[in-house]
C-alpha cells in the first residue's frame, strides 16, 4: 500500500507548509527575539497540529513536543484523504 498518496495532494501539502511556516516563527521567536515576559508563541504549534498534537500536551519533556510532529502528520494524512474524496481522484495503479 502507498502511503505517499495521501501526503502528495495540494491540500495536505499546503497544510504541512502552513506548519513548517509556523514552526519556523516558533523558532525565530525563541531564538532571536527578547521579551520582558514569557512568550506565548510555542502555543500556536500545538493549535496548528491540534486536535491530535492536543493528546500530548501533558506528556513529560520531548514527548510533548514530538506531538507537533505526530499531529501534523495525522491531520494532513486526513486532509489527504478527504482531498482524495472529495476531488474523486484515485491513486493510478503501480505495477
Amino acid at each position: 500500500m502507498n502511503r505517499s498518496r495521501h501526503f502528495l495532494n495540494p491540500l495536505a501539502l499546503g497544510y504541512l507548509l502552513v506548519v513548517a511556516a509556523v514552526l519556523g516563527w516558533v523558532g525565530v521567536d525563541a531564538l532571536f527575539v527578547e521579551h520582558a515576559d514569557a512568550s506565548l508563541a510555542g502555543v500556536w504549534a500545538f493549535l496548528v497540529t491540534a486536535p491530535a498534537s492536543l493528546l500530548f500536551v501533558m506528556l513529560p519533556g520531548a514527548w510533548a513536543w514530538a506531538g507537533i510532529v505526530a499531529g501534523a502528520v495525522v491531520n494532513a494524512a486526513a486532509l489527504g484523504a478527504a482531498y482524495r474524496s472529495v476531488s474523486g481522484r484515485r491513486p493510478r495503479p503501480t505495477a
